[in-house]
């Protein structure tokens, strides 16, 4: 048996779990075995990213002792797409040039 354990975190609370496994378990299965879906109902088995120490890992990737797996929350918005907004959102504000992108250089910002 092997020793690994399973966290999962919100923003305000986290859990985690340690658990026994066999030699040869997959990442999916150290978490169903691990009970953390029973007490976070919030997690959906059906749509599980997991990663162990920080890493995306596939589900059946198999787990060594000591591993931390980590159960990760869907993005609420797409990264690129929110940093287009705030690009798009600095140019019509004037904080950003519709050239370059870059901030304006007025002529009095020049040495």
């Amino acid at each position: 048996m092997i020793k690994v354990e399973v966290v999962f975190a919100l923003p305000d609370s986290a859990t985690s779990l340690s658990v026994d496994v066999p030699e040869g378990t997959s990442v999916e299965q150290a978490v169903l075995q691990s009970g953390i879906l029973e007490k976070c109902p919030e997690i959906d088995a059906n749509d599980l990213t997991l990663g162990i120490w920080n890493r995306t890992v596939k589900l059946q990737q198999v787990v060594s002792d000591g591993d931390r797996i980590e159960i990760y929350r869907p993005l609420i918005a797409d990264p690129k797409e929110a940093r287009r907004r705030r690009a798009e959102k600095a140019k019509e504000e004037g904080r950003a040039s519709k050239v370059t992108g870059g901030r304006p250089v007025s002529l009095g910002d020049k040495e």
